[in-house]
């Protein structure tokens, strides 16, 4: 067995299948346009066969749904760049209006 301060930090993953998976549900039960839980992030497959998967397979949705939200964190914050840009660029033609 390994010496627990010298465990890697996903420590998790080489020994997930020795822990039951929690669901990943936080109470916010609403699919948006795609099919994803707004809450969770999972799919409607996913929630509808949650209590029939493995612990390995709830690992994998886990960690899947830990990847949808990290993609649409980076995607908001790439829209928000494009919007202050665009602010930004509107702003500087409004203010040369004004000198004619």
């Amino acid at each position: 067995m390994r010496d627990q301060s010298t465990a890697p930090a996903n420590a998790w993953q080489d020994q997930h299948e020795m822990f039951s998976v929690a669901s990943p549900c936080i109470g916010v039960c609403t699919s948006g346009a795609k099919g994803y839980c707004k809450g969770c992030l999972r799919s409607r497959i996913e929630r509808f066969h949650w209590h029939e998967m493995s612990d390995n397979q709830k690992f994998t949705v886990v960690q899947l749904c830990q990847s949808r939200k990290t993609r649409i964190i980076a995607a908001r914050k790439r829209r928000d760049v494009t919007q202050l840009q665009q602010e930004d660029f509107f702003d500087d033609i409004d203010d040369q209006m004004n000198l004619f």
